[in-house]
């Protein structure tokens, strides 16, 4: 008799801007098929054709997976192996790798991983065990993204806090330079491209499926994205779209390439580029209208001076102020910390002693040749012998005999050929993790389906045998998965635990800021409290998460407020503290929730003078949606946007985030406007507290005494 029919949602954790949603169809507690989620707004039913196949395919065929530990028994290279215990395996590993420590160092073991899975777990907790062990690792980056990291780290501040895809829906023009998302993000290039009402401009030298869709091709010479980016500013700025106001008041360095930029005009740029003297003037004009999303893709920096075409390209949506407000901003990748992941804590960088070791993967062919730097190598999450580069040369320095190789792998890989140790990795479909697309803002559950196959064993089981074999007793190496899962969806905000986010496959989560702070507001200025004030270790905006903790525990905050705290110092942290507004938020902070509480008059005044974006943003994000603005007639207040503009943040909004991270009611009531005293007093502190009916008789270092004193 046929068992109970049953659909289960888990999601895709491959290398991939999507994160698709999986639904599970298992009859009799047996998956018998794996689709698309139908239910999920990014795959809407469909799975890509690749993983279709796989995920139906060798994912769950016994044959094609490795499922027990193996031993080498004939040459490197030819893939002879014999079946083991996993108790031999994992000695066999801890002595060799304890006599390399005790003779060689630990710089001499080589660390090779990359996105075999893109699971937070299963992705970044071995990493626990390589710095507690001291390995050299090779920078997973080098052979994929780092140039537009180091570029965009160089411009922006950051490389992974890029714009929110929802605000597609506010942009006139989309740019894709250097992505392919028809082969690369499908279901990006099907719905989020293909519904945006903006103008779609794709540059690329190939006519790709995404770039025959758009309303505009450029296709350049190879190599000569930069010319074509100054071109692209030229005509910017004979048409003044360049926004000298956001020039003047959010960048540094345009007085020092605009004389450049001036001689670039397109008949310059179509003979530097190939493209047309009349596209490139269409392309700046409809991306110069604005707003207009930029999207630079990986593979633009995958050339001779890939950083510096980042560099010339990123300057587009600076110069025309095409950042921090809707349908604006710049996108690389979107990494956790928007969503509010410390990545310290998933790989434990405290663990390491002494500096940390790293090569590039251009290097290691080279480096494995180095008998002396290169004692061992472990691999895992990837398949360096095929993706790596110089590959005779690698393959002729992997088949030495005294390099001690471990490979933890699903299937028999080309690396796996070369190991003296090949352990059993467990697929997504067996264990519990999570997922976070590096496109959409999303928290995803990835939800065990059936068994591990065989004696396979997720990634971070697997160190944790190792961990405990080489008699580390660090806390961090043996944390379980379920205590990692309550964590990190704690730091998310995302509400009612695992089983509910895996109920529903998928949650929204706010990103804490739409660009770049670094780049459109400054360097941090301190907190005006003194540095015995518990305080004083969150003195600076992105302080040290190690020191934000410690100031946390100290003080005795948890909930939403030590979210906030944790990855915004929010209480004012650029305020000047010579400044006369400087009091204000702290006192009207002390009023609200006090049982006299304050009166706001008027419905939209603006508040960028004494209160900065930082201290509303994390509440409001940690909150996981838009705040609530108070009897504010005009929706635009209430909109995610305007909290990160710097300009727009209203009273209002503040009274909605302090509502959150205080997490109880604010005595609050709304007022009209008296007629022109408000809007007339706001360039004057004083007569701005006096119509407020407040008396700046309070610091703000007190202020924060007594608001934390309630929290």
């Amino acid at each position: 008799m046929p068992g109970v029919r049953e659909h289960v949602r888990t999601t895709c954790p491959r290398d991939c801007y999507d994160a698709c949603g999986i639904v599970a169809i298992k009859r009799g507690g047996a998956i018998t098929k794996l689709l698309g989620d139908p239910d999920h707004p990014v795959s809407r039913g469909a799975l890509c054709g690749k993983c279709a196949l796989a995920y139906n395919g060798v994912f769950r065929d016994p044959d094609s997976r490795l499922a027990t530990p193996l031993k080498r028994i004939g040459p490197k290279g030819e893939g002879g192996f014999e079946a083991i215990g996993w108790d031999e395996a994992i000695a066999t590993i801890a002595g060799r790798l304890t006599g390399i420590v005790a003779s060689s160092g630990a710089e001499t073991i080589l660390n090779t991983h990359y996105t075999g899975t893109c699971s937070l777990i299963a992705g970044h907790f071995p990493d626990r065990f390589f710095n507690r062990l001291g390995a050299t690792e090779v920078d997973p980056d080098t052979i994929c993204n780092a140039a537009g990291h180091v570029a965009l780290d160089y411009i922006l501040g950051s490389s992974t806090v890029g714009f929110d895809p929802l605000t597609a829906k506010d942009a006139a023009c989309i740019m894709v330079w250097g992505a392919n998302p028809s082969a690369s993000a499908p279901h990006a290039h099907k719905h989020w491209l293909g519904e945006s009402p903006a103008r779609v401009i794709v540059i690329d030298p190939l006519r790709t499926p995404t770039a025959e869709a758009a309303d505009l091709h450029l296709q350049p010479f190879p190599g000569s994205d930069a010319a074509l980016a100054f071109a692209l500013l030229h005509v910017l700025r004979r048409e003044r779209l360049i926004d000298r106001d956001f020039i003047a008041a959010h960048t540094l360095g345009w007085g020092e390439v605009e004389a450049t930029v001036e001689a670039c005009d397109p008949p310059w740029g179509e003979a530097a580029t190939g493209v047309p003297a009349a596209l490139i003037e269409r392309a700046a004009l409809i991306y110069g209208a604005g707003p207009s999303l930029l999207w630079l893709g990986q593979g633009l920096q995958r050339q001779h001076g890939g950083g510096n075409i980042f560099r010339a390209c990123a300057m587009l949506p600076a110069v025309t102020g095409n950042f921090a407000k809707p349908g604006a901003g710049l996108y690389y990748l979107n990494g956790g910390a928007m969503r509010g992941i410390d990545g310290d804590y998933l790989s434990a960088p405290r663990l390491r002693e002494g500096e940390a070791h790293s090569i590039s993967h251009m290097d290691l062919a080279a480096r494995l040749e180095d008998r002396e730097k290169s004692r061992a190598l472990l691999s895992w999450n990837m398949n360096v012998a095929a993706s790596g580069p110089q590959q005779a040369r690698l393959h002729r320095a992997l088949e030495r005999d005294d390099l001690f190789t471990v490979v933890i792998e699903l299937f028999a890989t080309d690396t796996a050929d070369y190991a003296d140790i090949v352990l059993p990795a467990s697929s997504f479909l067996e264990f519990d993790d999570i997922i976070m697309s590096y496109f959409n803002l999303s928290v995803s559950a990835q939800v065990k389906l059936e068994e591990p196959l065989g004696d396979s064993l997720p990634n971070q089981e697997i160190f944790r045998k190792l961990s405990r074999a080489m008699g580390y007793q660090d806390p961090e190496l043996f944390e379980t998965d379920a205590a990692m899962i309550t964590t990190i969806l704690a730091a998310t905000g995302v509400a009612d635990g695992f089983e509910a986010l895996a109920e529903a496959g998928i949650t929204g989560v706010r990103a804490f800021v739409f660009a770049s702070s670094a780049a459109i507001y400054g360097e941090p200025q301190h907190l005006p409290i003194t540095e015995s004030h518990p305080l004083a270790p969150l003195a600076t905006y992105g302080a040290d998460k190690a020191v934000v903790d410690e100031a946390i525990t100290t003080l005795g905050i948890e909930g939403v407020a030590a979210t906030s705290l944790r990855f915004f110092n929010v209480y004012g942290s650029r305020q000047d503290p010579s400044s006369p507004y400087s009091g204000v938020l702290s006192i009207f902070t002390q009023r609200a929730s006090s049982g006299e509480g304050v009166t706001i008059f008027g419905d939209g005044l603006q508040t960028r003078d004494f209160v900065h974006v930082s201290d509303v943003v994390s509440a409001m994000m940690a909150a996981g949606e838009s705040l609530l603005t108070l009897g504010t007639a005009s929706p635009a207040h209430a909109t995610p946007f305007n909290v990160c503009s710097g300009v727009t943040v209203t009273l209002l909004d503040v009274v909605a985030a302090l509502d959150v991270i205080t997490q109880q009611p604010l005595n609050v009531t709304h007022a009209p406007a008296r007629e022109g005293e408000i809007r007339d007093s706001f360039g004057d502190p004083a007569a701005l507290t006096a119509a407020l009916d407040w008396t700046p008789e309070v610091t703000l270092e007190e202020g924060l005494r007594d608001l934390l004193e309630q929290l």
